[in-house]
């Protein structure tokens, strides 16, 4: 389902709960946010000096890349994948 056409490595859960979040996002929106979170989410791993990507990466990149318009729905999505975003909520 994933295509992870990147250097980095993935923690199995961050993978999974990246999984699971493309799923719940309406269709019209998944590519791009597959696009803009996986970029982000490898930028921040490389910011930490790793070669994996954990669930903070994973996490601060959709809160920093989902558009403001769609907050209520991707905070909704987290909760119910186990992403804890509180501690990056603006």
């Amino acid at each position: 389902m994933l295509n992870t056409q990147t250097e980095l490595q993935w923690e199995p859960t961050a993978l999974e709960k990246y999984n699971k979040m493309l799923t719940r996002i309406p269709v019209f929106h998944r590519d791009i946010a597959r696009q803009v979170v996986l970029k982000k989410a490898g930028i921040n791993a490389k910011a930490r000096g790793s070669a994996h990507i954990n669930e903070s990466d994973l996490t601060q990149a959709f809160v920093s890349e989902v558009p403001k318009a769609f907050y209520s729905l991707m905070v909704r999505i987290m909760d119910e994948v186990g992403l804890d975003y509180k501690k990056y909520h603006s």
